[in-house]
C-alpha cells in the first residue's frame, strides 16, 4: 500500500509539472504573439511615416533650396608652402585654408588671392570628400581674386546671378569653410545689409556688398548666394573688431566676371595706367605735408618714356579730370583708369600755372611686376 501511495505521489507531481510546463509554454507563445504584433504595429507606423515624409514648405525654404543648389560646388582650398625645419631642411607646411566656388565645367574655381598667395601646392577638397591638386592659373592681388583649376570631369557647378539687381534687405546666404576644413560646407544666413559700400584698400576704393551673414576666417573665397540659389558675391573681407558683429563683405559677382575672364585668358588682369606718381590731400596729410590745392591730384614725377610724359603732362601739374570724370583722390583716379581699356585715348584736364589745359593721352599697359 505504501508503494502505491508513492506511485500516486509521483504521478501527481508529474502531472503538476506537466501542467505548469504547458501553462509556461502557453504564456511564452502568447508573449511572442504580443511582441510580434507590437513589432508589426511599429513597422507599420515607420512605413507610414516614411510614406508621408513630404517636407513641409515651412522646412523646405528658399534657403534650403539655395544651399542644395550651390553647396556641392563650394570647395575647400588648402595652401601648402615650403619652410625650413630646425635642421634647415625644406618641409611642406599648411599656410592656411579658405574656400572656393566651381564655376565652370572645365574645373575652374574662383577664390581669393590671399587664399592661394605664395603657395607651392594647392589642395582642393570637394564637397563629395575627394581631394585634388589644383593649379593657380591667374591671380589679381588688387581685387583679391584668383582662379584655380583642377583636372576633373562632371564637377558640380554654381550658377552666377546678377549682383546689380540685389536689394537691401533680401536674404543672403554664405557658404564656406569657417576656421578650416573641419567645418566645411557651413551655411550662415542673413540679409543684404548694404550695396556699393566703399572700402579703401591701398590706393583703390572698392564697392562691396555688405551682409550680416556670419563670415569668418576660412570663408574667404566662398559663395554669397541669393534666395534663388545664384552666386551674387565672393566672400572676401570681414571686419573683426571687439564689440562689432555682423559686418561681412563680398565682391559683387558682376565686378568679378571680367576679372575671372581675364585671369583665365591672360593669367592676370590687363590694366591701363599713366606712368606717373601722384599725391592727393589724404596722402599729403598722412605724410605731414600741406596740400595747397582745393581739388585735383598733384603729379609728383613721371616716367619720361611713359604715355603721359610723351603727351605733354609734366611734374607739378594738378589733374582735375580724366575722360570727363573729375578726380580728387588717387582712388578715384585708379577707378576711372580701371574702367578704361589699354590704348584708349582720353582727355586729361590739368591745372598748370593757374590755368587749365587739356591733353590727349593714349593709355598704356600697366607692367606686370
Amino acid at each position: 500500500m505504501r508503494r502505491f501511495k508513492g506511485l500516486s505521489v509521483y504521478i501527481i507531481v508529474a502531472f503538476i509539472s506537466m501542467t505548469i510546463g504547458a501553462f509556461a509554454m502557453l504564456g511564452c507563445s502568447a508573449l511572442t504573439k504580443q511582441e510580434s504584433r507590437a513589432g508589426t504595429l511599429l513597422n507599420d507606423n515607420l512605413n507610414q511615416t516614411t510614406a508621408n515624409a513630404q517636407i513641409s514648405q515651412g522646412r523646405n525654404t528658399a534657403i534650403v533650396k539655395a544651399v542644395q543648389a550651390v553647396a556641392p560646388a563650394v570647395v575647400g582650398i588648402t595652401n601648402k608652402g615650403q619652410a625650413r625645419d630646425f635642421f634647415n631642411r625644406k618641409v611642406i607646411v599648411d599656410q592656411g585654408t579658405g574656400s572656393g566656388i566651381i564655376f565652370d565645367t572645365n574645373g575652374y574655381i574662383v577664390t581669393n588671392y590671399h587664399v592661394v598667395a605664395r603657395a607651392s601646392t594647392i589642395i582642393v577638397s570637394l564637397a563629395d570628400g575627394r581631394t585634388l591638386e589644383g593649379k593657380v592659373i591667374g591671380a589679381d592681388p588688387i581685387t583679391d581674386l584668383a582662379v584655380v583649376k583642377v583636372d576633373a570631369k562632371d564637377l558640380p557647378v554654381a550658377a552666377f546671378g546678377d549682383s546689380d539687381s540685389l536689394m537691401v534687405g533680401e536674404p543672403a546666404i554664405a557658404i564656406g569653410n569657417p576656421l578650416g576644413l573641419e567645418l566645411r560646407g557651413s551655411v550662415t544666413s542673413g540679409v543684404i545689409s548694404a550695396l556699393n559700400r566703399p572700402l579703401d584698400v591701398g590706393e583703390r576704393s572698392f564697392k562691396l556688398i555688405q551682409t550680416d551673414a556670419a563670415i569668418n576666417p576660412g570663408n574667404s573665397g566662398g559663395a554669397l548666394v541669393n534666395a534663388d540659389g545664384l552666386v551674387v558675391g565672393i566672400n572676401s573681407i570681414k571686419i573683426a573688431v571687439s564689440g562689432v558683429e555682423g559686418l561681412g563683405f563680398a565682391i559683387p559677382i558682376n565686378d568679378a566676371r571680367p576679372i575671372l575672364k581675364s585671369l583665365i585668358e591672360n593669367g592676370r588682369v590687363i590694366r591701363p595706367y599713366l606712368a606717373i606718381n601722384v599725391m592727393d590731400r589724404r596722402l599729403a596729410t598722412r605724410a605731414g605735408y600741406e596740400y595747397p590745392f582745393e581739388k585735383g591730384i598733384y603729379i609728383v614725377n613721371m616716367d619720361p618714356n611713359g604715355s603721359a610724359a610723351k603727351s605733354g603732362l609734366a611734374a607739378g601739374d594738378v589733374i582735375l579730370s580724366v575722360a570727363g570724370q573729375e578726380v580728387s583722390t588717387i582712388a578715384e583716379l585708379r577707378n576711372v583708369l580701371d574702367s578704361l581699356k589699354v590704348n584708349t585715348e582720353v582727355d586729361i584736364v590739368v591745372q598748370r600755372d593757374n590755368k587749365t589745359q587739356t591733353f590727349k593721352v593714349r593709355l598704356q599697359e600697366m607692367p606686370n611686376n
